[in-house]
């Protein structure tokens, strides 16, 4: 979608949920009306407009998943958060239709 935005595919995402010894962490950018409705599993809410507010919560160190619907906004926070710095942010393509479409679980997230 944006040429400088690392995407991962549904499928690459479960790959990396199955793989034990990665660490990385899914943030949900959608409104948290949205969000309520069903996230990946363990995904932690974090609205987009909040995202300025709340960059001490996001480890550079760590890979950061960033999703939405339809991965628009996911990866305009992943251009964003580039612009500050972060190196290890990936936008899911094709956002939570992608997921679903791809028959993986709908949970509640993570407790923020």
């Amino acid at each position: 979608m944006y040429l400088s935005i690392n995407e991962i595919e549904a499928a690459d995402l479960v790959d990396w949920l199955d793989n034990q010894a990665r660490t990385f962490k899914i943030v949900d950018v959608r409104e948290m009306n949205e969000i309520g409705a069903g996230t990946i599993p363990g995904a932690v809410p974090m609205p987009m407009a909040s995202i300025p507010l709340r960059l001490n919560e996001l480890p550079r160190d760590e890979e950061l998943v960033f999703i939405c619907r339809s991965g628009a906004r996911s990866a305009q926070v992943c251009a964003f958060l580039q612009k500050q710095g972060f190196d290890k942010v990936y936008n899911l393509r094709g956002g939570m239709f992608a997921w679903a479409g791809s028959g993986q679980p709908i949970g509640l997230p993570k407790a923020s």
